[in-house]
């Protein structure tokens, strides 16, 4: 008798303390955005051109090698940042120059920045240079998008698809962005 009404107490018990528990997991409701709000990131890894601050050497310099290692240019090891720029209808949200990563800079720069959006149509544009030498930008890309609540949208870039890629997890193959 005294083992029935133990188990029972038991199984009451193990009862109360599940239900607190499956009530306290439903309430309150929690939300990482708030309702009207939509994710945009900017994600990408890329190598400037190392070659943009090569330099000839003087005949003087090419004499002073050895020679085996001669050469009519000198190179250094450390990569020029990269500068990008992104706005969304027409406010810049980003502006940065991106160092080199690595000990001896010889890395690719890398980005990883998310911009809460209200949902809804959006222009953004996207653009980089990664010469130095250059004026303006390298790589521009604009595009309309119409964002849905709670939607992520990721701006990637890939040199092989020609700029900057345009992905989304609400749509089906948003496509790529393309290199105006």
């Amino acid at each position: 008798m005294i083992l029935g009404a133990r188990l029972l107490a038991q199984f009451g018990i193990l009862f109360f303390v599940i239900s607190v528990a499956s009530l306290i997991s439903n309430q309150p409701i929690f939300r990482a955005l708030p309702a009207d709000t939509a994710v945009l990131t900017m994600s990408f890894s890329h190598g400037a051109d190392r070659r943009a601050a090569c330099r000839p050497l003087t005949e003087e310099e090419i004499a002073d090698l050895p020679p085996n290692m001669r050469r009519t240019e000198i190179c250094p090891r450390r990569r020029p940042p990269v500068f990008v720029e992104l706005s969304v209808d027409g406010a810049r949200l980003f502006e940065g120059e991106l160092p080199p990563s690595g000990v001896a800079g010889d890395g690719p720069s890398r980005i990883h920045e998310q911009f809460r959006l209200m949902a809804g149509e959006h222009d953004i544009a996207v653009r980089m240079r990664d010469n130095p030498a250059t004026e303006g930008f390298d790589y521009t890309a604009s595009r309309h998008v119409v964002l849905a609540p709670a939607q992520h949208a990721v701006i990637d870039f890939k040199t092989g698809a020609g700029g900057f890629v345009f992905s989304s997890d609400g749509d089906e193959g948003v496509g790529a962005i393309q290199a105006n």
